[in-house]
Protein backbone atom coordinates (compact mmCIF):
# COMPACT_ATOMS: atom_id res chain seq x y z
CA UNK A 1 0.00 0.00 0.00
CA UNK A 2 2.74 2.32 0.83
CA UNK A 3 4.63 1.93 -2.38
CA UNK A 4 1.28 2.25 -4.40
CA UNK A 5 0.92 5.77 -2.62
CA UNK A 6 4.07 6.68 -3.26
CA UNK A 7 4.05 5.46 -6.92
CA UNK A 8 0.69 7.37 -6.86
CA UNK A 9 2.37 10.89 -5.38
CA UNK A 10 5.93 10.07 -8.12
CA UNK A 11 3.60 10.39 -11.06
CA UNK A 12 1.42 13.02 -9.75
CA UNK A 13 4.56 15.38 -9.62
CA UNK A 14 5.45 14.09 -12.93
CA UNK A 15 2.47 15.25 -14.61
CA UNK A 16 2.68 18.38 -12.77
CA UNK A 17 6.08 19.29 -14.11
CA UNK A 18 5.49 18.41 -17.19
CA UNK A 19 2.08 20.68 -17.40
CA UNK A 20 4.23 23.43 -16.05
CA UNK A 21 7.45 22.86 -18.41
CA UNK A 22 4.71 22.86 -21.36
CA UNK A 23 2.79 26.18 -19.84
CA UNK A 24 6.07 27.85 -19.69
CA UNK A 25 6.54 26.75 -23.23
CA UNK A 26 3.23 28.29 -24.59
CA UNK A 27 3.44 31.10 -22.22
CA UNK A 28 3.01 34.58 -24.40
CA UNK A 29 2.23 33.13 -27.15
CA UNK A 30 -0.29 34.15 -30.23
CA UNK A 31 -2.55 30.88 -30.24
CA UNK A 32 -4.45 31.78 -33.18
CA UNK A 33 -1.73 32.04 -35.45
CA UNK A 34 -0.70 28.72 -33.48
CA UNK A 35 -3.80 27.28 -34.79
CA UNK A 36 -3.50 28.97 -38.13
CA UNK A 37 -0.26 27.00 -38.82
CA UNK A 38 -1.49 23.82 -37.39
CA UNK A 39 -4.37 23.98 -39.88
CA UNK A 40 -2.94 24.84 -42.73
CA UNK A 41 -0.88 21.71 -42.29
CA UNK A 42 -0.45 19.05 -45.45
CA UNK A 43 -1.51 16.15 -43.90
CA UNK A 44 0.28 13.51 -46.49
CA UNK A 45 4.25 14.72 -45.17
CA UNK A 46 3.07 14.14 -42.04
CA UNK A 47 1.99 10.86 -43.05
CA UNK A 48 5.09 10.24 -45.02
CA UNK A 49 7.53 11.21 -42.00
CA UNK A 50 5.65 8.82 -39.55
CA UNK A 51 6.61 5.98 -42.16
CA UNK A 52 10.26 7.41 -42.45
CA UNK A 53 9.82 6.70 -38.38
CA UNK A 54 8.83 3.41 -38.65
CA UNK A 55 11.88 1.38 -40.19
CA UNK A 56 14.08 3.14 -37.01
CA UNK A 57 11.94 0.95 -34.78
CA UNK A 58 12.10 -2.17 -36.58
CA UNK A 59 15.91 -1.67 -37.02
CA UNK A 60 16.51 -0.43 -33.05
CA UNK A 61 14.32 -4.00 -32.24
CA UNK A 62 16.57 -6.07 -34.21
CA UNK A 63 19.72 -4.18 -33.08
CA UNK A 64 18.65 -5.14 -29.45
CA UNK A 65 17.81 -9.08 -30.43
CA UNK A 66 21.83 -9.28 -32.09
CA UNK A 67 23.11 -7.66 -28.58
CA UNK A 68 20.69 -10.42 -26.85
CA UNK A 69 21.99 -13.17 -29.02
CA UNK A 70 25.87 -12.13 -28.33
CA UNK A 71 25.15 -12.07 -24.20
CA UNK A 72 23.51 -16.41 -24.92
CA UNK A 73 20.22 -15.04 -24.55
CA UNK A 74 18.85 -15.40 -27.97
CA UNK A 75 14.60 -13.75 -28.25
CA UNK A 76 12.50 -13.74 -31.74
CA UNK A 77 12.08 -10.90 -33.68
CA UNK A 78 8.99 -9.82 -32.34
CA UNK A 79 9.19 -10.55 -29.08
CA UNK A 80 11.93 -8.03 -28.91
CA UNK A 81 9.69 -5.41 -30.74
CA UNK A 82 6.89 -5.62 -28.54
CA UNK A 83 9.16 -5.43 -25.52
CA UNK A 84 11.04 -2.47 -26.59
CA UNK A 85 7.96 -0.82 -27.95
CA UNK A 86 5.85 -1.30 -24.49
CA UNK A 87 9.18 0.13 -23.12
CA UNK A 88 8.48 3.37 -25.02
CA UNK A 89 4.70 3.58 -24.44
CA UNK A 90 5.93 3.18 -20.25
CA UNK A 91 8.55 6.04 -20.95
CA UNK A 92 5.16 8.70 -21.67
CA UNK A 93 3.87 7.46 -18.00
CA UNK A 94 6.75 7.41 -16.25
CA UNK A 95 10.31 8.70 -16.97
CA UNK A 96 13.46 6.57 -17.66
CA UNK A 97 10.83 3.32 -16.40
CA UNK A 98 10.27 2.25 -20.08
CA UNK A 99 14.42 0.73 -19.65
CA UNK A 100 13.01 -1.32 -16.89
CA UNK A 101 9.73 -2.68 -18.36
CA UNK A 102 11.12 -3.58 -21.89
CA UNK A 103 13.20 -6.15 -19.95
CA UNK A 104 10.86 -7.37 -17.75
CA UNK A 105 8.23 -7.60 -20.60
CA UNK A 106 10.98 -9.32 -22.80
CA UNK A 107 11.46 -11.74 -19.55
CA UNK A 108 8.36 -12.92 -19.34
CA UNK A 109 7.68 -13.25 -23.00
CA UNK A 110 11.07 -15.14 -23.67
CA UNK A 111 12.60 -16.02 -20.22
CA UNK A 112 15.70 -13.54 -21.06
CA UNK A 113 17.19 -12.70 -17.10
CA UNK A 114 15.91 -8.74 -16.13
CA UNK A 115 19.66 -8.13 -15.42
CA UNK A 116 21.13 -9.50 -19.12
CA UNK A 117 19.17 -7.63 -20.96
CA UNK A 118 19.00 -4.53 -18.72
CA UNK A 119 22.81 -4.61 -19.66
CA UNK A 120 22.14 -4.66 -23.18
CA UNK A 121 19.59 -1.92 -22.93
CA UNK A 122 22.20 0.27 -20.92
CA UNK A 123 24.89 -0.52 -23.29
CA UNK A 124 22.39 0.68 -26.09
CA UNK A 125 22.07 4.15 -24.10
CA UNK A 126 25.66 4.43 -24.08
CA UNK A 127 25.71 4.07 -27.90
CA UNK A 128 23.04 6.67 -28.47
CA UNK A 129 25.08 8.66 -25.99
CA UNK A 130 27.72 8.68 -28.15
CA UNK A 131 26.19 9.28 -31.63
CA UNK A 132 24.41 12.48 -30.37
CA UNK A 133 27.86 13.87 -29.23
CA UNK A 134 28.79 12.86 -32.74
CA UNK A 135 26.49 14.59 -34.27
CA UNK A 136 26.70 17.53 -31.87
CA UNK A 137 30.12 17.87 -33.01
CA UNK A 138 28.99 17.80 -36.49
CA UNK A 139 26.45 20.77 -36.30
CA UNK A 140 28.86 22.43 -34.22
CA UNK A 141 31.37 22.30 -37.44
CA UNK A 142 28.85 23.04 -39.74
CA UNK A 143 26.91 25.62 -37.92
CA UNK A 144 28.78 26.65 -35.65
CA UNK A 145 28.00 31.02 -36.79
CA UNK A 146 24.84 30.44 -37.15
CA UNK A 147 24.06 28.61 -33.58
CA UNK A 148 27.03 30.10 -31.18
CA UNK A 149 24.59 32.60 -30.28
CA UNK A 150 21.77 29.96 -29.01
CA UNK A 151 24.11 27.65 -27.07
CA UNK A 152 25.28 30.80 -25.76
CA UNK A 153 22.45 31.54 -24.13
CA UNK A 154 21.69 28.58 -22.36
CA UNK A 155 24.76 27.77 -21.52
CA UNK A 156 24.93 31.22 -19.74
CA UNK A 157 21.83 30.77 -18.19
CA UNK A 158 23.19 27.36 -16.40
CA UNK A 159 26.55 29.48 -15.51
CA UNK A 160 24.74 31.94 -13.79
CA UNK A 161 22.70 29.46 -11.96
CA UNK A 162 25.58 27.68 -11.12
CA UNK A 163 26.98 30.63 -9.94
CA UNK A 164 24.77 32.05 -7.57
CA UNK A 165 24.51 28.72 -5.82
CA UNK A 166 28.35 27.74 -5.98
CA UNK A 167 28.78 27.57 -2.13
CA UNK A 168 26.04 24.93 -1.69
CA UNK A 169 26.73 23.04 -4.34
CA UNK A 170 30.69 22.99 -3.14
CA UNK A 171 29.26 22.08 0.26
CA UNK A 172 26.97 19.19 -1.28
CA UNK A 173 29.30 17.82 -3.46
CA UNK A 174 32.32 17.65 -0.51
CA UNK A 175 29.44 15.43 1.24
CA UNK A 176 28.70 13.34 -1.06
CA UNK A 177 32.37 12.80 -1.62
CA UNK A 178 32.78 12.16 2.15
CA UNK A 179 29.85 9.68 2.47
CA UNK A 180 31.43 7.63 -0.53
CA UNK A 181 34.61 7.10 0.81
CA UNK A 182 33.22 6.45 4.17
CA UNK A 183 30.60 3.97 2.74
CA UNK A 184 33.83 2.54 0.74
CA UNK A 185 35.14 1.97 3.85
CA UNK A 186 33.07 0.12 5.66
CA UNK A 187 31.98 -1.87 3.02
CA UNK A 188 36.45 -3.20 2.19
CA UNK A 189 36.60 -3.77 5.59
CA UNK A 190 33.22 -5.77 5.76
CA UNK A 191 33.61 -7.53 3.17
CA UNK A 192 33.55 -11.43 4.07
CA UNK A 193 30.02 -10.69 6.34
CA UNK A 194 28.96 -9.07 3.01
CA UNK A 195 29.51 -12.45 0.96
CA UNK A 196 27.26 -14.45 3.21
CA UNK A 197 24.41 -11.84 2.82
CA UNK A 198 21.93 -13.16 0.70
CA UNK A 199 20.93 -9.76 -0.67
CA UNK A 200 24.36 -8.88 -1.50
CA UNK A 201 24.59 -12.36 -3.42
CA UNK A 202 21.74 -11.11 -4.87
CA UNK A 203 23.03 -7.92 -5.81
CA UNK A 204 26.36 -9.42 -7.08
CA UNK A 205 24.25 -12.15 -9.51
CA UNK A 206 22.31 -9.09 -10.64
CA UNK A 207 25.88 -7.00 -11.44
CA UNK A 208 27.12 -9.99 -13.49
CA UNK A 209 24.23 -10.29 -15.58
CA UNK A 210 24.60 -6.69 -15.98
CA UNK A 211 27.87 -6.82 -16.84
CA UNK A 212 27.31 -9.74 -19.37
CA UNK A 213 24.47 -7.38 -21.18
CA UNK A 214 27.42 -4.14 -21.27
CA UNK A 215 29.93 -6.63 -22.66
CA UNK A 216 27.42 -7.79 -25.30
CA UNK A 217 28.38 -5.43 -28.22
CA UNK A 218 31.95 -6.57 -28.20
CA UNK A 219 30.49 -10.45 -29.13
CA UNK A 220 27.98 -9.73 -31.35
CA UNK A 221 28.88 -11.90 -34.92
CA UNK A 222 28.23 -9.54 -37.45
CA UNK A 223 30.22 -5.67 -36.38
CA UNK A 224 29.50 -4.11 -39.30
CA UNK A 225 25.55 -4.90 -39.32
CA UNK A 226 24.94 -3.87 -35.38
CA UNK A 227 26.75 -0.53 -36.99
CA UNK A 228 24.91 -0.25 -39.59
CA UNK A 229 21.54 -0.46 -37.75
CA UNK A 230 22.88 2.08 -36.02
CA UNK A 231 23.49 4.00 -38.36
CA UNK A 232 20.02 3.58 -40.40
CA UNK A 233 18.29 4.06 -36.65
CA UNK A 234 19.41 7.46 -36.25
CA UNK A 235 18.98 8.03 -39.95
CA UNK A 236 15.15 7.46 -40.05
CA UNK A 237 15.44 10.49 -36.99
CA UNK A 238 17.27 12.74 -38.99
CA UNK A 239 14.93 11.78 -42.54
CA UNK A 240 11.52 12.05 -40.27
CA UNK A 241 12.87 15.85 -39.84
CA UNK A 242 13.12 16.53 -43.82
CA UNK A 243 10.02 14.26 -43.99
CA UNK A 244 7.97 17.21 -41.89
CA UNK A 245 8.73 19.73 -43.25
CA UNK A 246 6.68 20.54 -46.23
CA UNK A 247 3.82 19.60 -44.12
CA UNK A 248 4.20 23.48 -42.73
CA UNK A 249 4.09 26.72 -45.06
CA UNK A 250 6.48 28.10 -42.50
CA UNK A 251 9.03 25.31 -42.18
CA UNK A 252 8.46 23.96 -46.11
CA UNK A 253 12.25 24.43 -48.08
CA UNK A 254 14.10 23.97 -44.67
CA UNK A 255 17.80 22.52 -45.86
CA UNK A 256 19.17 19.48 -44.79
CA UNK A 257 21.48 21.80 -42.45
CA UNK A 258 18.45 22.78 -39.92
CA UNK A 259 17.56 18.95 -39.56
CA UNK A 260 20.07 18.24 -38.56
CA UNK A 261 20.03 21.20 -35.68
CA UNK A 262 16.82 20.07 -34.65
CA UNK A 263 18.33 16.24 -34.27
CA UNK A 264 20.90 16.95 -31.99
CA UNK A 265 18.50 19.85 -29.92
CA UNK A 266 15.84 17.88 -29.81
CA UNK A 267 17.59 14.39 -28.90
CA UNK A 268 18.53 16.82 -25.58
CA UNK A 269 15.18 17.93 -25.23
CA UNK A 270 14.13 14.60 -25.53
CA UNK A 271 16.70 13.45 -23.11
CA UNK A 272 14.92 15.49 -20.69
CA UNK A 273 13.61 13.38 -17.16
CA UNK A 274 10.08 14.31 -18.01
CA UNK A 275 7.59 12.16 -19.39
CA UNK A 276 8.00 12.33 -23.48
CA UNK A 277 10.28 16.07 -23.12
CA UNK A 278 7.33 17.47 -22.95
CA UNK A 279 7.79 20.87 -22.64
CA UNK A 280 11.51 21.31 -23.12
CA UNK A 281 11.53 19.45 -26.33
CA UNK A 282 8.92 22.09 -27.32
CA UNK A 283 10.96 25.07 -26.45
CA UNK A 284 14.08 24.14 -27.72
CA UNK A 285 13.15 22.95 -31.37
CA UNK A 286 11.00 26.44 -31.36
CA UNK A 287 14.11 27.92 -29.90
CA UNK A 288 16.54 26.32 -33.00
CA UNK A 289 13.86 27.02 -35.49
CA UNK A 290 13.68 31.02 -34.58
CA UNK A 291 17.35 30.93 -34.87
CA UNK A 292 16.89 29.72 -38.93
CA UNK A 293 14.44 32.82 -39.29
CA UNK A 294 10.87 31.63 -37.74
CA UNK A 295 8.51 33.62 -35.62
CA UNK A 296 7.99 31.87 -32.20
CA UNK A 297 4.40 30.90 -33.23
CA UNK A 298 5.52 29.30 -36.70
CA UNK A 299 8.53 27.25 -34.58
CA UNK A 300 5.95 26.27 -31.52
CA UNK A 301 3.32 25.04 -34.64
CA UNK A 302 6.28 22.67 -36.05
CA UNK A 303 7.18 21.61 -32.33
CA UNK A 304 3.57 20.52 -31.37
CA UNK A 305 3.03 19.14 -34.87
CA UNK A 306 6.25 16.86 -34.60
CA UNK A 307 6.05 15.51 -30.83
CA UNK A 308 2.10 15.08 -30.96
CA UNK A 309 2.57 12.66 -34.05
CA UNK A 310 5.18 10.79 -33.04
CA UNK A 311 3.93 10.35 -29.29
CA UNK A 312 0.48 9.57 -30.91
CA UNK A 313 2.76 6.67 -32.88
CA UNK A 314 4.24 5.37 -30.06
CA UNK A 315 1.18 5.27 -27.97
CA UNK A 316 -0.66 3.38 -30.65
CA UNK A 317 2.48 1.25 -31.71
CA UNK A 318 3.48 0.50 -27.82
CA UNK A 319 -0.54 -0.09 -27.19
CA UNK A 320 -0.56 -2.74 -29.99
CA UNK A 321 2.90 -4.22 -28.53
CA UNK A 322 1.46 -4.10 -24.81
CA UNK A 323 -1.64 -6.61 -26.05
CA UNK A 324 0.60 -8.74 -27.79
CA UNK A 325 3.00 -9.67 -24.82
CA UNK A 326 0.67 -9.80 -22.83
CA UNK A 327 -1.43 -12.43 -25.03
CA UNK A 328 2.48 -14.16 -25.35
CA UNK A 329 2.69 -14.66 -21.71
CA UNK A 330 -0.85 -16.52 -21.21
CA UNK A 331 -0.20 -18.06 -24.09
CA UNK A 332 3.25 -19.39 -21.86
CA UNK A 333 1.76 -19.94 -18.81
CA UNK A 334 -1.25 -22.24 -20.25
CA UNK A 335 1.73 -23.82 -22.24
CA UNK A 336 4.27 -24.66 -19.11
CA UNK A 337 6.29 -22.24 -20.99
CA UNK A 338 6.83 -20.03 -17.96
CA UNK A 339 6.91 -22.36 -14.57
CA UNK A 340 6.37 -20.89 -11.20
CA UNK A 341 10.09 -20.52 -10.91
CA UNK A 342 10.53 -18.24 -13.97
CA UNK A 343 8.01 -15.78 -12.52
CA UNK A 344 10.18 -16.11 -9.24
CA UNK A 345 13.08 -15.17 -11.21
CA UNK A 346 11.58 -12.08 -12.88
CA UNK A 347 10.25 -10.50 -9.77
CA UNK A 348 13.46 -11.13 -8.11
CA UNK A 349 15.03 -9.86 -11.02
CA UNK A 350 12.73 -6.99 -11.57
CA UNK A 351 13.32 -5.67 -7.58
CA UNK A 352 16.85 -5.21 -7.94
CA UNK A 353 16.19 -3.66 -11.69
CA UNK A 354 14.12 -0.88 -10.01
CA UNK A 355 16.74 1.47 -9.18
CA UNK A 356 19.52 0.61 -11.71
CA UNK A 357 22.39 2.26 -12.14
CA UNK A 358 21.70 5.81 -13.74
CA UNK A 359 21.93 5.61 -17.39
CA UNK A 360 23.72 8.53 -19.89
CA UNK A 361 21.46 11.50 -19.72
CA UNK A 362 21.13 11.96 -23.41
CA UNK A 363 20.09 8.46 -24.00
CA UNK A 364 16.24 8.28 -22.40
CA UNK A 365 14.30 7.80 -25.49
CA UNK A 366 14.75 8.25 -29.01
CA UNK A 367 15.31 12.16 -30.04
CA UNK A 368 12.36 12.68 -33.06
CA UNK A 369 12.95 16.06 -33.74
Amino acid sequence: MKNTVLNVVKYVLLVALSVALMWVALRGLDYTRIWAEMRAAKWAWVGVSILVTMPGFFSRAWRWKMQLEAANRPAAFWPTYHAMMAGYLANLVLPRAGEVVRCTVLMRTTGVPVKVSLGTVITERVIDLLMLLSLSGLLLLLEFGRLKDFFWSLLHDRYDSLAANRTLLLLGAGAVAVGLGLMGWFVWHNIEKFRQNRHFQRASSFAKGVAEGLLSVRRVRSQGMFWLHTLLIWATYFFTAVALFPSLPSTDGLGLNVALALLVIGGFGMAAPVQGGIGIFHKLVQGALMVYGLGREQGMAYALLSHTTQTVLVVVLGGISFVMAMLETARRKRGGDLTPDDLLDFEADADEASEPAPAPAASAAPARP
